[in-house]
């Protein structure tokens, strides 16, 4: 660990005490479910009293998360979105993570909103209730009504959450800076994905930010009669609180509900798939949790979505990279989808390339020849990931959660409409992305940009040239070699050096007898030859364990 860090577990002793037990008692528990021995199996047990050893390592994962509280249930929940990353069977477990978070109590609130709005709650809400109706790792929910008499929910943050996290994100920078030095883990990249991490909360944090996606997803969809957004009050809304209308519907995971309303369920899916691709392929700008209990269905099968904290954005090459990567999967060009990945994400420099490119043209062979109507394209991003995931290469964060977003897209349409086609819907949107790309304003475009970048490289060249000649001239010219990996051959030369030194000085004062004498043996020479030799051990070990002692390269 760097040593800027140290300080921080002093200041947070207590905390890192608290998460080191959790982590050592799950992670103990896999030692322990090795074991043959049946009574050893039942000495760790969570918070409900399950064995731990007889539980799976996903669950365990998710388990462990829930137990370390709200920063880290946000952590699980984030990770659900990088299958890339964490797998497949690990990120669907971490999508059934719950915060077990209690509300905080009447008083608090009633003291966070009289701060946030400057007024009493008498002053700004003709009713509030004080008891939350919902209570989740970030805020809780209460039902409000205003002035003017529109029902509202407000969703406030917990009481000292923003320490609370704080204090968590300075100990995961810690624990990914341990992780980055075991190899096991650092392909995992822990540190920039703290770092990301962090990012990404501190962002959910403002409840400012929610408030400006769900007035941009309102302007997006204005003139849609078949969607509706929640209308946002901005001035009842602040960084730690917001108001918006109370949505009183069915959600889809109320099947029971449903069929007796007698909604058209094939319709709906119809419709929030059509939504959804609009949002990501025309707008760029998506709502990225499209499970189930964030569909509700009003009068007249109008669509409405909830929750707006978690949203993800393309910018036009990255949406022209997903939409290359759809194309080569449908048409089953396994080398250019290949290349795709291989340019999108961070690859390993060990890459096996030839057998990744085999490994994607069985992909394709596969999925390639299902038919349109049936074409399983959850399954087949799914599999993509885990070929991905395989050969240890990380997708750029918009794109992993694009993925995941599509996957899910496609198993709640199908909680409605069992025979539902994701591909199918997105046979407009692919003849769309065709005629995007042949359209001589893309190319115009693009020209353009190019044109640009070339007249500030030629404005600059002259000039860099100059320098440099100017440099060569006045002998201040110099190139700078990094040498990687050479500092531990060094420092192994150096040991060597100095122990073969300390070894022939030691042998000097044996044979010399140079005293103190004990039972005639020299003690400086004797201590001196038993150091070199323990040295000289150390030097071969470490020789041994990097594998460069006889290797021909």
């Amino acid at each position: 660990m760097k040593i800027p860090s140290i300080p921080q577990i002093y200041r947070h002793v207590n905390r890192w005490r608290e998460i080191l037990a959790i982590l050592s008692k799950y992670g103990l528990a896999d030692w322990l479910s090795r074991l043959d021995i049946e009574f050893a199996k039942g000495i760790l047990k969570n918070r409900e009293g399950e064995v731990l050893a007889r539980i799976g390592r996903e669950t365990r994962i998710r388990m462990a998360i829930e137990e370390l509280g709200p920063t880290f249930i946000k952590l699980g929940q984030i990770l659900s979105t990088r299958p890339d990353v964490v797998g497949l069977e690990l990120a669907d477990e971490l999508k059934r993570l719950q915060a077990d978070v209690p509300a905080d109590p009447g008083e608090t609130i009633r003291e966070l909103v009289t701060a946030e709005l400057g007024c009493s709650i008498e002053t700004c809400f003709r009713e509030f209730d004080e008891t939350a109706m919902a209570s989740a790792s970030i805020g809780q929910v209460h039902c409000a009504q205003l002035l003017t008499g529109e029902e509202v929910v407000v969703k406030v943050q917990h009481a000292q959450i923003e320490e609370t996290v704080r204090v968590d994100l300075d100990i995961l920078s810690g624990l990914a800076q341990l992780a980055e030095r075991l190899p096991e883990l650092a392909i995992y990249r822990p540190v920039p994905m703290a770092a990301e991490f962090k990012r990404v909360l501190y962002r959910e944090l403002d409840f400012n930010r929610e408030l400006r996606n769900m007035q941009q997803f309102a302007k997006d969809f204005a003139q849609q009669p078949g969607v509706h957004i929640p209308i946002a009050y901005p001035e009842f809304s602040t960084s730690r609180m917001l108001t918006m209308e109370r949505i009183k519907g069915i959600g889809l995971e109320e099947a029971e509900r449903l069929f007796q309303a007698d909604v058209d369920l094939e319709e709906v899916a119809r419709r929030g798939a059509n939504l959804f691709l609009e949002m990501i392929f025309t707008h760029g700008f998506y709502h990225a949790d499209p499970h189930p209990g964030n569909l509700v269905i009003l009068e007249n099968n109008v669509l409405c979505l909830l929750d707006f904290g978690m949203t993800g954005r393309l910018d036009e090459s990255m949406r022209e990279e997903i939409e290359e990567m759809l194309l080569a999967i449908t048409d089953r060009d396994a080398h250019y989808l290949t290349s795709i990945i291989t340019r999108l994400g961070a690859t390993p420099r060990d890459l096996n390339e030839a057998a990744l490119s085999i490994d994607v043209a069985d992909f394709v062979d596969h999925y390639g020849n299902q038919p349109m109507e049936s074409f399983d394209l959850g399954g087949a991003l799914r599999e993509m990931v885990e070929v991905v995931r395989r050969y240890h290469i990380t997708l750029p964060a918009p794109i992993a959660m694009l993925i995941k977003v599509l996957i899910m897209l496609e198993g709640t349409a199908q909680l409605l409409s069992p025979k539902f086609s994701l591909l199918e819907v997105m046979q407009p949107y692919r003849r769309t992305m065709m005629r995007r790309r042949l359209s001589p304003r893309r190319h115009l475009k693009k020209m353009r940009r190019l044109y640009y970048e070339a007249e500030g490289l030629l404005e600059i060249l002259p000039r860099r040239l100059a320098d440099i000649l100017g440099q060569v001239q006045s002998g201040r010219f110099d190139v700078h070699l990094d040498h990687r990996g050479l500092e531990p051959s060094v420092n192994r030369l150096v040991l060597g050096m100095l122990t073969s030194a300390l070894f022939l000085g030691s042998s000097i004062l044996l044979s010399r007898g140079i005293g103190p004498v004990v039972y005639g043996i020299p003690i400086p020479g004797a201590v001196g030859c038993l150091i070199s030799m323990a040295l000289a051990l150390r030097v071969l070990r470490a020789i041994s364990k990097s594998g460069h002692l006889d290797r021909k390269e």
